[in-house]
């Protein structure tokens, strides 16, 4: 089981490199990357995102570094403040969680599975303060990591007692201080969009053969607002015996039926395992379907 964990995601800055374009809302395969960066940290028990508030996919709760502009360390300040409040009004006062996770808004390819190998691999290192990613060049990434919640407070103290503040201080001030254990990046994990050429390359990476289906179904649940996990290739199967035993318009609308009453069976405590009974037993009948065509042919 992963460790309770917050997250929090620093979305200000200037974006200079893109233009002073509105980095966070830039879309990639159909979702800002502000979202795609959310859904990465979904398990988060509470997530805090340092911007101006905007439209997101998933609920989170709002902080502004002062001034605004100020930097990494006084984003990571106001963040971990709002943290340290509870969630909202008539929200219980338990502490916050004893892990927090640090992202930069703009990682289209950071997942939840990406938030967990960070966070069980502190979890599994008592004398470390944090783990952090380190990108295919050997970079560590200060801002694709997780860190103890309390080592970080006191890092950013201190060094911000030093600074005279935490407006304009270099964010490796903090993190450097932390004893840290290196996580080498999975996939893309650590891929960052400074530029557009880095938007081009990411928006040209999620239409690649071997993941192009998987990034369509999550920016669909997404869009739907819908949190369950989906066998694709189980439903690819179905509307395969669909097209082949009935007709090819089958296909789709046995498919979206079998949603149908999945999401009806959810209701009832349903699921996972609610697509997989509803999927068998429509291809049951589009095998039966093609059977009989088969007899009387």
């Amino acid at each position: 089981m992963t460790p309770a964990y917050d997250a929090l995601v620093l979305a200000g800055g200037a974006a200079r490199r893109l233009g002073g374009a509105d980095k966070p809302g830039v879309r990639v395969g159909g979702r800002p990357l502000l979202d795609r960066v959310l859904a990465g940290c979904r398990d988060a028990r509470r997530t805090v995102v340092v911007a101006a508030p905007r439209a997101t996919a998933r609920p989170v709760e709002w902080a502004r570094e002062e001034p605004p502009g100020g930097g990494p360390v006084a984003a990571l300040d106001a963040g971990l403040r709002r943290l340290a409040e509870p969630a909202g009004p008539g929200a219980d006062s338990d502490p916050a969680a004893p892990l927090v996770l640090v992202l930069s808004a703009d990682l289209p390819f950071f997942d939840a599975a990406a938030a967990r190998l960070l966070v069980t691999t502190l979890a599994a290192a008592p004398d470390a303060e944090g783990a952090v990613t380190v990108d295919a060049d050997g970079r560590e990434q200060p801002l694709v990591a997780v860190y103890r919640a309390g080592a970080l407070r006191r890092a950013l103290t201190r060094a911000a007692d030093a600074h005279g503040g935490p407006a304009g201080l270099p964010l490796r001030r903090v993190t450097g201080e932390l004893r840290t254990v290196s996580v080498p990046a999975g996939g893309a994990a650590s891929f960052d969009c400074d530029t557009w050429e880095d938007i081009v390359t990411a928006r040209a990476r999620i239409r690649e053969h071997g993941t192009v289906l998987d990034e369509w179904i999550t920016a669909v649940k997404d869009e739907l607002g819908i949190d369950l996990d989906v066998d694709t290739g189980l439903l690819l199967d179905l509307a395969r015996d669909a097209a082949h035993g009935v007709a090819r318009p089958a296909a789709p609308l046995t498919t979206f039926l079998v949603g149908y009453a999945a999401a009806s069976a959810a209701g009832a405590g349903g699921g996972r395992e609610a697509v997989a009974e509803a999927a068998a037993k429509a291809a049951a009948l589009a095998q039966r379907w093609a059977a009989e065509q088969d007899e009387a042919g």
